[in-house]
This record gives structure tokens, C-alpha cells and sequence, in this order.
């Protein structure tokens, strides 16, 4: 009897204890769960890939990148909204998943607002207008300008119907008042492949996916869709430089967990991912590609997360786009 209190007893103080200790130590030898909503190789994957090593040491334990693809989202979505509410899997996703996919959908898997928690802010992906290297247009405001002549018929590709380019897209048609014709491809691949080409005179499109056709010459970068300039592009002005306001669009990557993970836990990965964000080598690869390092704060990710919904429903709505 003395020898079953006295195991009793060491049980509970080794409990109490290990509750006691910080996150990190606690979860040793454990896993965190990276999903990713795309295959391999795109660029929401080439984000998880880097920050997955540096977050793990942050956290104390392995991060895994694990792609769950297909749906537009929603497959990633609704695998991590029934996962443990503990923080221990997390989903990297942009923000048509979350901000755009819900007024473009009639119907989801998933609810982001009853479904998901959020954790952080990863990176800014800022849209850049680019056309063709022998365009006769070298700054968004001349590209403006001539959609403002009589009889102008230009037109801007996009990387499918409901995307951000496209949205983008239609705030420039509502900044500037214009009627650009928008011509939606399957993926931005296609998209840019064409407007090199000229067969299509412009396309709206995330910095890490464009620099390398910019840096060669096959594409001109000639406004970026955001309150300041990119560090990669000193050189392009935002619309608002040349009075064209309200053209400003990011298609931003973000960690997302299961309902019911409590606040702490999603409080610690945030924190644990802004020093991952730190390191000078994290730092550089995502700068290097395009991307802009963005920590945040959970309650921050959910008031970016409410602000964007509310544009993108809006655009969505006004312009009564449909999913294809």
C-alpha cells in the first residue's frame, strides 16, 4: 500500500513538473507538422522549406513540410481544422484560402473564422505590374494612359478567374477607372509565358514569381501594388507615386492551426516562428526570392485576416466573379 501511494505520488510531482516545463523542453523528441496547400516546388512550399529547420530549433522539435494539394485550399484546410488543438500541426497558406476563397465559394469544407486559429504572419508577397520587354509602356501610368484611349482594347492576364492577380487587376480598373480586359490562364506559368510572347499586354503577379524574368529582361516591372516600393525593385513605383490610389494588393502567406488550439500555444509558435524570421539566414533566402519577412502576432494575423476578407468580398461581390 505504502510502495502503490509512493508511485501514486512520483507520478503526480513528474507530471507537475513536465507541465512546468517551457514549451520547447516539454516537446522534445515530439513533432510540428508544416502542411502545405500546393505540391512541391511552388512557392508557398519554398517558403515552408525555409523556415521549417530554423522554427523547429526555435520550438525544440522537429518541423515537418508535409503537402496535402488540390481544392484551391481547401483539402489542406480541412485536414488541419480536425487536427489535435495543440499547435502541433500547422498550416502555411496565401491568402485567397482564406481572405478570398470564402466569397468566391458558395460552398466550403471549411470555416476559417470557426475552424482555424491564427498564429502568424509569415512573409508579404506584394503585386508588381510587369508587360512585355518591348512594350510600349514603361510605367503604370503610361500603361494607364493608353488604357485611356479612345478605342484601347488592353488586356491583363491572370493565373485564374477569382485569383489575386486578377483581383488586383479590377482594383486597377477601379483606381484608374479604365476597362482592361482580364484574360484568366490555368496558373501564372501560362500566364507569364504569353505576356512575354505579347500576346497578352500585362499581368499582376507576386514578386518571387517574377524577379527572374525581370532581372533577365524578358518582362518589365512598371508599378508595384503596395504603399512603398519593394527592396528588389528601388527603381518601380507604387501606383499611388503616380496618383493612381487604391491599387494595393499582397498576396501574404500565414500560419493557420486547429480550432481550439489554446491561446498560449499559438502565442508560443508565433513567437518561436518571429525568431526563426530573425536569422540572418532565414532572412536573406526569403528576401532573396521576392518575399518580405513579416512576423505578427495571432490577434494581429486576425485583424489583417478580417481586413482583407472584407476588400476581397467586396471586389468579389461588385464584380460578381464566380469561381471557374
Amino acid at each position: 500500500m505504502a510502495t502503490n501511494s509512493i508511485t501514486r505520488r512520483t507520478l503526480a510531482l513528474g507530471a507537475a513538473a513536465a507541465l512546468a516545463l517551457p514549451f520547447g523542453a516539454r516537446a522534445q523528441g515530439a513533432t510540428t507538422r508544416l502542411i502545405v496547400a500546393f505540391p512541391p516546388g511552388g512557392p508557398v512550399d519554398f517558403v515552408a522549406r525555409t523556415i521549417a529547420e530554423a522554427l523547429g530549433k526555435e520550438l525544440g522539435q522537429q518541423v515537418i513540410v508535409e503537402n496535402k494539394a488540390g481544392a484551391n485550399g481547401a483539402i489542406a484546410a480541412e485536414y488541419v481544422s480536425r487536427a489535435a488543438p495543440d499547435a502541433s500541426t500547422l498550416w502555411l497558406t496565401s491568402v485567397g484560402a482564406v481572405a478570398i476563397n470564402p466569397a468566391l465559394y458558395d460552398k466550403l469544407p471549411y470555416d476559417v473564422e470557426r475552424d482555424l486559429v491564427p498564429v502568424s504572419l509569415v512573409v508579404n508577397n506584394v503585386e508588381v505590374l510587369v508587360v512585355g520587354a518591348n512594350a510600349p509602356y514603361n510605367t503604370g501610368a503610361e500603361f494607364v494612359a493608353a488604357a485611356r484611349q479612345p478605342g484601347a482594347k488592353l488586356t491583363l492576364a491572370s493565373s485564374g478567374t477569382g485569383s489575386v492577380p486578377h483581383l488586383a487587376m479590377e482594383l486597377l480598373n477601379d483606381a484608374a477607372k479604365l476597362n482592361v480586359l482580364h484574360v484568366p490562364y490555368k496558373g501564372a506559368a501560362p500566364a507569364i509565358t504569353d505576356v512575354i510572347a505579347g500576346h497578352v499586354n500585362g499581368f499582376f503577379g507576386d514578386i518571387p514569381g517574377l524577379i527572374g524574368h525581370i532581372k533577365s529582361g524578358k518582362l518589365k516591372a512598371i508599378g508595384i501594388a503596395a504603399p512603398q516600393r519593394h527592396p528588389l525593385l528601388p527603381q518601380v513605383r507604387t501606383f499611388d507615386e503616380m496618383g493612381v490610389a487604391g491599387v494595393d494588393s499582397d498576396n501574404w502567406y500565414a500560419l493557420f492551426t486547429s480550432k481550439g488550439t489554446p491561446a498560449d500555444a499559438a502565442g508560443r509558435v508565433a513567437a518561436a516562428l518571429r525568431k526563426a524570421l530573425a536569422s540572418e539566414t532565414v532572412k536573406a533566402r526569403l528576401q532573396d526570392s521576392g518575399a518580405q519577412p513579416a512576423a505578427s502576432t495571432p490577434a494581429e494575423l486576425a485583424a489583417l485576416l478580417k481586413k482583407d476578407t472584407a476588400k476581397w468580398t467586396r471586389v468579389v461581390k461588385t464584380k460578381g466573379i464566380k469561381a471557374d
